[in-house]
């Protein structure tokens, strides 16, 4: 394809072209507009604002704050391409402490909407009301208004169609406006944030609030529970907020907030700096949670790197990941000191010696007695008592011999094809093999990688369409788990229904779980750990092939499940593990090719003797 270079000529594009273009860097879908609206509020000092949406934002983004509002003029200027109050000279640049500077988020959001804004200033009589679409004014009038700003966004791309074709489902949507509503939220404690869907009240938090509470309120209780404060403070920088405690460490990325002025920021770099600061208190591979505040002088940080001021360049990098370390190395080690319990209240009292020794018996060694007559080797095989705590001695498990596993091929059929050797009793081994007999030798099973096996392949069959099998939980147990967990249960609720999970809705950031797949643990007082790694699962693994995705969920779920699954503890439980093992397709090794279990041949018992 060739272009006719010698008969095209440089323009200047038409404003309402050039705010189209620039909207598609600052208007990416719904929550970009949220955003925005939600900055300018804060900015335009709101004690209270309320956001409604309908449709996840593709009919309706309408926010109401009470903040100074604007004069006639600047309602119709604002809409302008870099129209902007924060800024009249280059100095003041290096010196923004407001989310809005770059003026551009109107104009973009004007140019892909049809907006309607109201606003009236403490000091005007009457309001004024401008009603714009595709950047072009269709009218504007006084109004009757309340001090402060009403903005109504309507129809959200409805001039560029392609745009509005790629917009996610309306619970992803509103998953991503949450999670917007929460950055903003978050940073303004002492402000009051109301948000709606479709009429229906999502959030109402209240204005004064403390950091801690205000993280209650959009995250949930639980959460708020495994804080710890951090403050500390530099020539560089001060940093306050909260870490999580290394036991709530999950394997997801989620709850993870940078700070900076009051401005949400993502930085990877600083990020590693609390994992090192981690690394010696939970397990490689998790994720702490954290809502680290970093107050700077404005001189020292840039933040107009990107249209959506969400990167963050610092003066030195370096000075800044120490302090970030530092700051949060020192919370977690007073917190490992804390829970170290010296109060010997509850210790049994030490009698003091007086000068009258005459009342104490003198000690007197003790004696073993010993029978002659006893030999150990009288009997044969193993004894009847306990090997250890955790296993369980006994006789040939009920039905062993009954089980034809000639028809299986490879080891598995060259080994269960011999059957049990009847004398021999089978047991557990620290709660971690099942070690049974054949006529060939021993049988040692990783019962881990087994339970992981079967949960696997039972999965797996579950997503493919096939009903799966539920536990249901004796008592029912209300879990609160915050607005976006409960969305994001919401958007896999077939996925979850289909692997043997029952959970219902219980509110905007509260579910009942009803029963769990069979393999899980469905104990009051467990079901919150596991709602808790459920959601880590679902996080980490989103869109990819149907099929690929299927075998990622069972992988990761039967991983799940066999590390919450009771302890096997009877040779009844251990004869429903081999036969439910064998029965599967593979039951050598795991879908990951760890392998299963393993045979010591008689050949190589006797050499150890």
């Amino acid at each position: 394809m060739t272009f006719p270079y010698n008969q095209m000529h440089i323009q200047i594009l038409p404003g309402n072209l050039a705010n189209m273009i620039a909207a598609g860097e600052v208007v990416q879908r719904p929550a970009s507009v949220v955003k925005e609206l939600m900055e300018n509020a804060v900015d335009a000092g709101a004690g209270t604002i309320t956001l409604a949406v309908q449709d996840a934002g593709r009919t309706l983004i309408q926010l109401i704050d009470d903040g100074c509002g604007m004069s006639p003029d600047d309602a119709m200027v604002c809409f302008e391409r870099h129209a902007t109050s924060k800024l009249s000279s280059p100095e003041d640049l290096s010196n923004i402490l407001t989310y809005g500077f770059r003026g551009e988020a109107l104009a973009s959001i004007a140019a892909v909407a049809q907006v309607c804004l109201r606003t009236r200033r403490e000091e005007d009589e009457t309001g004024f009301e401008v009603n714009i679409s595709g950047s072009e004014i269709a009218s504007c009038a006084e109004v009757a208004s309340p001090k402060g700003s009403n903005i109504s966004v309507r129809d959200l791309f409805y001039n560029v169609p392609a745009r509005r074709k790629f917009l996610k489902s309306d619970n992803i949507e509103f998953k991503h406006i949450v999670a917007e509503f929460t950055r903003v939220a978050l940073t303004r404690p002492e402000i009051g944030f109301n948000l709606t869907h479709n009429g229906r009240e999502v959030f109402s938090l209240k204005k004064n609030q403390s950091l801690k509470l205000r993280i209650q309120g959009l995250l949930g209780r639980n959460m708020s529970e495994n804080l710890m404060e951090l403050s500390t403070e530099t020539v560089c920088a001060r940093i306050s907020g909260f870490v999580g405690k290394p036991e709530s460490a999950r394997k997801g990325s989620s709850d993870q907030y940078f700070f900076v002025n009051g401005r949400y920021f993502r930085s990877p770099y600083l990020h590693k700096a609390v994992l090192k600061a981690y690394e010696d208190f939970v397990p490689e591979g998790m994720n702490p949670q954290y809502f680290l505040f970093l107050e700077m002088d404005p001189h020292s940080i840039d933040v107009n790197i990107s249209p959506t001021k969400t990167e963050i360049k610092f003066e030195d990098d370096s000075i800044i990941f120490q302090t970030v370390y530092a700051a949060v190395k020192e919370v977690l080690g007073k917190e490992v000191i804390s829970r170290l319990d010296f109060d010997s209240g509850d210790m049994p009292e030490i009698p003091v010696l007086s000068g009258n020794f005459e009342q104490f018996r003198p000690i007197s060694e003790p004696k073993i007695s010993i029978d002659p007559s006893y030999n150990p080797f009288e009997s044969d095989g193993f004894p009847t008592s306990d090997l250890n705590a955790g296993g369980f001695v006994g006789g040939k498990p009920d039905g062993f011999d009954s089980v034809a596993y000639g028809e299986k091929s490879g080891f598995c059929g060259r080994l269960f094809e011999e059957h049990v050797t009847p004398s021999f009793k089978s047991f557990s081994l620290a709660d971690k093999y099942i070690i049974t007999g054949v006529r060939s030798g021993l049988v040692i099973i990783n019962i881990h990688r087994a339970k992981e096996r079967i949960l696997f392949d039972r999965f797996l069959d579950a997503l493919n369409g096939h009903v799966a099998v539920s536990q249901q939980a004796l008592f029912p147990e209300p879990v609160e788990i915050g607005v976006e967990n409960k969305l994001l249960l919401d958007e896999n609720s077939a996925l979850l229904s289909s692997l043997g999970f029952d959970i219902r809705a219980f509110g905007d950031d509260t579910v009942v779980v009803n029963g769990v797949p069979d393999g899980f643990s469905a104990q009051q007082g467990k079901v919150l750990a596991l709602m808790d790694s459920v959601l880590a699962v679902l996080k980490e693994n989103s869109g990819g092939l149907k099929e690929t995705l299927n075998v990622a969920m069972a992988e990761k779920f039967a991983r799940l499940g066999a590390s919450s699954s009771e302890i096997i503890s009877s040779p009844t439980q251990a004869q429903r593990l081999i036969d439910t093992l064998f029965a599967c397709n593979n039951a050598e090794y795991t879908n990951s090719g760890k392998k299963i279990m393993t045979l010591i041949s008689l050949d190589e018992l006797e050499k150890r003797f």
